[in-house]
């Protein structure tokens, strides 16, 4: 938790939930906020949760500083009154002092007293990588709107290039799994805390990790050998990318043997090679960046979805 008056600035609703159900298993009051409407530009995406701690700590955010204190003192009187409460900044707004640098309008719920059994149920289907649904009370109506577990990395490899990506994608947040042959390489990333680590024996075993829709798998391997039963294990999961380190003349030849292997020219398609938005680096961070820069630009279009109940 941060100290007292800070923000804390966590993004993901898993993370706001789970935050939010520390507090409220530890007795201490808060209020649940939400974006429920947005017209214009935003810094945040709809449907975008933050939480407030009775200490005036704020967990998320719901601008990129413009209004978050005003946020936290709206939600700190919403603490001490019990009732819900709408906010509206920008175009409309009672606060005029209050502007958007990114024009048009916000509208918030501040909710003091949300439902613990519905939050719980909500961040374990998070947790268990299945969509959920949070329902609010809006100024205008029932809302409902609709989260997707947070993007999962399946990162597989050795060596600097292998090390470097599973540093970055835990600054960026991922849900980190990680599978490699080398000991000393996955002991040096047990401080990311990844949610699972595999040792890979031999080349012809498949990594036992999770794969969904919101996954994305990335090889780093320069001995190519290691890649094969990972590519097939992955191409039938249907992740939202798959991409191989290697030249365009590697990518050729790994086709080439994954189609002699049993995959299909569509399930083929799938694999990303070469990786990265920036084609023939040599350093591993900037590969690293390339990469996961490729993935982002690769993520499901909408991680949320705003309707009307």
């Amino acid at each position: 938790m941060p100290a007292d008056g800070q923000i804390l600035y966590a993004e993901h609703a898993q993370d706001i939930l789970a935050a939010t159900l520390e507090l409220m298993h530890s007795g201490e009051p808060c209020a649940l906020v939400t974006s429920l409407n947005i017209e214009g530009g935003a810094a945040r995406e709809l449907g975008s949760l933050a939480v407030i701690s009775g200490r005036g700590d704020m967990i998320g955010y719901l601008s990129n500083g413009c209004i978050d204190r005003d946020i936290i003192h709206h939600g700190m009187a919403a603490i001490d009154t019990g009732q819900v409460k709408h906010l509206r900044y920008g175009a409309g707004s009672p606060y005029l002092d209050l502007k958007l640098p990114c024009g048009g309008a916000l509208e918030l719920v501040i909710d003091p007293a949300p439902d613990l059994a519905v939050l719980e149920a909500a961040l374990a289907r998070l947790l268990n990588r299945q969509k959920m649904v949070l329902a609010f009370e809006g100024p205008g109506g029932p809302v409902q709107i609709e989260y997707v577990p947070k993007p999962a990395l399946i990162l597989a490899g050795r060596g600097a290039i292998f090390r470097t990506t599973a540093q970055l994608a835990a600054q960026m947040d991922f849900e980190l799994h990680l599978a490699s042959p080398d000991l000393e390489d996955l002991a040096s990333l047990k401080v990311l805390k990844p949610t699972t680590q595999q040792s890979m024996t031999t080349p012809s075993a498949t990594i036992n990790l999770p794969i969904d829709a919101y996954s994305a798998v990335l090889l780093v391997f320069h001995d190519h050998e290691w890649e094969q039963a990972i590519l097939m294990h992955a191409a039938q999961q249907c992740p939202f990318f798959i991409g191989a380190l290697g030249s365009r003349r590697t990518q050729a030849m790994r086709v080439e043997r994954l189609k002699h292997a049993g995959l299909s020219e569509t399930e083929c398609g799938q694999i990303h090679g070469p990786i990265g938005l920036v084609p023939s680096l040599r350093n591993a961070s900037l590969i690293a960046v390339s990469a996961l820069a490729e993935i982002t630009a690769n993520l499901p279009p909408s991680q949320i979805r705003l309707s009307s109940s």
